[in-house]
């Protein structure tokens, strides 16, 4: 049976960063909520967040299908040759669980694990968006996240509870065994074309109504999802 572990938790709520040094975009100012910091002790997980987790972008960020964001330390020794070793710790990626055991090659889309007293569900791969590379000062990092599959991805909150570290995350059911975080990242990033494919990821009835729209969307008109979210340019700023 799949089960993962906890290896830390973090919230963070919006918050503003302000410079003086308008001329640079990666030094702007902007709101954004991907800072998180480490929790120490139980704490609540509610059907949109946990307690004192919040997004500074609530069209692209948060929901019910976008609860809890979840990242593998299992990347971690990849990042290490990207990112500066020192700073790698839990909430690196924005993430509110990171984990140990657990990749997007080894849960699925509408897998149920039970953690703590909660009980939630896998619901999308994360898109990492432009802020990921404002945080990190590197401009192109979401778009390697993207190319790499080294996502995360989303819970939905099935039942509410108290959530710790160290806790495992226990497999209950997976009906969808077919589709892998790894495998919608790739229909959704790598094989574009495949507009069959769009129609069957899209018909999957656990996936997050956003990544529905999309997939039913490209499987009728081969629309392509908007990559510019995911770039760092002048023109989010």
């Amino acid at each position: 049976m799949t089960t993962g572990r906890i290896r830390s938790i973090q919230v963070g709520l919006p918050r503003s960063e302000n410079s003086d040094c308008v001329a640079d975009p990666l030094q702007r100012p902007w709101a954004t909520g991907i800072f998180k910091f480490p929790v120490l002790g139980p704490i609540w997980l509610g059907q949109n967040n946990l307690q004192g987790d919040g997004q500074a972008d609530l069209i692209h960020h948060g929901g019910v299908d976008k609860a809890v964001c979840a990242y593998s330390a299992e990347h971690w020794p990849y990042w290490q040759t990207i990112l500066p070793p020192d700073q790698l710790r839990g909430g690196a990626f924005g993430e509110n669980f990171t984990l140990e055991q657990l990749t997007e090659t080894e849960v699925c889309i509408g897998d149920v694990f039970s953690v703590g007293t909660a009980v939630v569900q896998i619901s999308q791969p994360r898109q990492p968006c432009w802020k990921l590379a404002r945080r990190w000062q590197i401009k192109d990092l979401a778009v390697q996240v993207e190319r790499t599959g080294y996502t995360g991805w989303y819970f939905r909150v099935i039942r509410e509870g108290t959530v710790d570290m160290n806790q495992e995350l226990c497999l209950l059911d997976r009906p969808c065994p077919e589709w892998t975080v790894a495998a919608a990242n790739r229909i959704m990033h790598h094989e574009r074309n495949d507009r069959a494919a769009a129609e069957r990821l899209g018909l999957c009835p656990f996936l997050s109504s956003s990544w529905q729209q999309t997939m039913q969307q490209r499987a009728l008109t081969q629309a392509e999802p908007n990559p510019q979210r995911r770039q760092f340019e002048d023109t989010h700023l």
